[in-house]
């Protein structure tokens, strides 16, 4: 949980309100993992197949990118294209409640919506509180508090303080954590995240857009360092289209690459749940009129990023126990 660097700002000088502690923004996809965990704990998995078709919920209908439905999808690919219409889905059939309390377990402590519309990002966190909600992933499931001293001595060197583990126990199993990273590792390898590959190193992550273009995050790791990017602007105002996948997404890049000179290429944590060709199908389900509020944005990658400076800061497969889905489906499920 040792915080090694962190930006508040573009100046002090101008402004001393530090927007990675106290700034209270929408996620948007980025608070998706945290949806796609409580349904892989309730028995769902990478491999699970759901239809991409357009979803009602009262008068408003969530839509994708360029309002085009991809039609049955493995899980995986939804959550690394971040279609809404899945997270809609989802959340209705494992409940809010099982979401939030899923957050909150990782390190969420914010107040959290009610309703299905947390799928979707619309609970406000802090950039700090989201990263390091993150770190759980990179950490073999372990929770961890955010803390910028770990010991203080006097000048003779006597001891004042010193800071220990945090002492949380497991809150992700292992075959759970893979099933997640695989869908992490995607969104980097294949969908919204691209622009934060860097090197071989084994990247998690996700990218998250909130409505008109007003938050802007990328919040990724790997088996060393977790780190979160947040663009936006102080008044709230709609930024010039920027989404997670580009400016936040390669200023991520540029700071972790620094991060990892001298560093070898270690994978992620967790059991290796590898694709099932033999895909579970699953009918169409209604999904009950709700309020939800919508997130979807396109998350394509516009600007190019900086911050290398930043580097010197751093030193150098079915479990048939499982509660299964409650759709119909033609296969056994493979989680």
């Amino acid at each position: 949980g040792a915080v090694k660097a962190m930006v508040g700002g573009k100046s002090y000088r101008k402004s001393q309100f530090n927007r990675a502690t106290k700034a209270k923004r929408q996620p948007g996809s980025a608070f998706k993992p945290f949806l796609y965990l409580a349904a892989i704990e309730q028995g769902y998995g990478p491999d699970t197949v759901e239809v991409d078709e357009p979803v009602r919920s009262g008068n408003w209908q969530p839509g994708n990118y360029r309002q085009n439905y991809l039609g049955p999808v493995r899980l995986e690919t939804a959550f690394a294209l971040s279609l809404n219409t899945i997270a809609a889905k989802l959340v209705m059939l494992v409940g809010p409640e099982r979401v939030a309390a899923t957050a909150r377990r990782l390190g969420i402590t914010s107040p959290l919506g009610s309703d299905a519309s947390i799928a979707l990002g619309t609970s406000e966190v802090t950039l700090l509180e989201l990263t390091a909600a993150f770190v759980p992933f990179a950490n073999n499931g372990y929770p961890v508090i955010p803390h910028v001293v770990t010991r203080i001595s006097t000048r003779d060197g006597q001891l004042l303080y010193e800071r220990h583990g945090d002492g949380y126990t497991q809150a992700i199993t292992d075959f759970d954590l893979g099933a997640l990273n695989r869908m992490m590792r995607a969104v980097v390898t294949e969908g919204t995240g691209k622009r934060a590959q860097f090197g071989a190193y084994d990247i998690g992550g996700k990218t998250g857009t909130s409505q008109d273009y007003r938050d802007a995050w990328f919040i990724g790791y790997t088996a060393d360092y977790t780190a979160g990017v947040w663009v936006g602007n102080d008044d709230n105002s709609p930024t010039r289209n920027v989404t997670g996948g580009a400016l936040p997404a390669e200023i991520w890049r540029d700071v972790m690459q620094q991060a990892h000179r001298g560093l070898s290429v270690r994978p992620l944590p967790g059991e290796t749940i590898s694709r099932d060709p033999d895909l579970t199908t699953i009918s169409r389900i209604d999904v009950p009129s709700q309020d939800i509020a919508e997130d979807a944005q396109p998350e394509t990658p516009k600007r190019k990023g900086f911050f290398e400076k930043l580097g010197s800061l751093f030193s150098g497969g079915t479990d048939d126990s499982r509660p299964k889905p409650h759709w119909q489906t033609r296969n056994k499920e493979n989680r």
